[in-house]
């Protein structure tokens, strides 16, 4: 990992934990249902995991910093979302075929960009046949250098990592954002995943 996630924690510099859900994902709660067994890989401390236990399902959220389980192991009420220490790069620490649903927030953005491929091989590992993968990707991100994190992605590239065993289902610009995150800078997108043998 390019970042030493645990000192961020540990320091306070987490300037990407809005104190809040992202909206984008509320907004799609609103309107359709996430639910079965569904991974939260790079939970941080948990407020999307915590949304989508509030909403229904059965939620692991799943993070390599350990202090940031800690402050959302708190923030929730005991049972309501398994937290689990782990790096979901690494397919061995991934339960293999057992989530309905991947919910991503911008983790694929977090880490570097050499490790995406990693990144797609877990999320083929941890879902279901017919599984879904639900995301929000950085398009955009102010005054990048390449330095990073976040790292914005291309829809091309997009396009090419979720390839074999993936069909698209919808993507758009997220009309609801935090308020620091102008609308355009994000993209969501809502995959259907065949089989890991596609």
């Amino acid at each position: 990992m390019g970042r030493n996630w645990e000192q961020a924690y540990l320091d306070g510099d987490t300037p990407w934990d809005k104190g809040s859900a992202a909206p984008p994902l509320l907004a799609f709660l609103a309107e359709k249902a996430i639910l079965g067994h569904v991974l939260v890989p790079g939970c941080g401390t948990g407020h999307d995991a915590i949304a989508l236990a509030e909403a229904g399902a059965d939620v692991t959220g799943m993070d390599i910093a350990p202090p940031a389980l800690e402050i959302a192991s708190k923030r929730s009420h005991e049972g309501v979302v398994q937290w689990l220490e782990g790096n979901f790069l690494d397919v061995k620490q991934v339960q293999a075929g057992y989530y309905d649903w991947i919910v991503e927030h911008t983790c694929l953005c977090a880490i570097e960009p050499s490790e995406r491929e990693a990144y797609v091989q877990s999320v083929r590992h941890a879902l279901k046949p017919g599984g879904f993968l639900w995301a929000v990707f950085f398009r955009k991100v102010t005054s990048y250098d390449g330095s990073g994190p976040p790292h914005p992605i291309e829809s091309e590239e997009i396009d090419q990592l979720f390839v074999d065993g993936f069909r698209l289902l919808s993507r758009y610009v997220p009309e609801h954002t935090y308020s620091c995150r102008p609308v355009g800078r994000e993209e969501v997108r809502l995959y259907r995943f065949s089989s890991a043998n596609a």
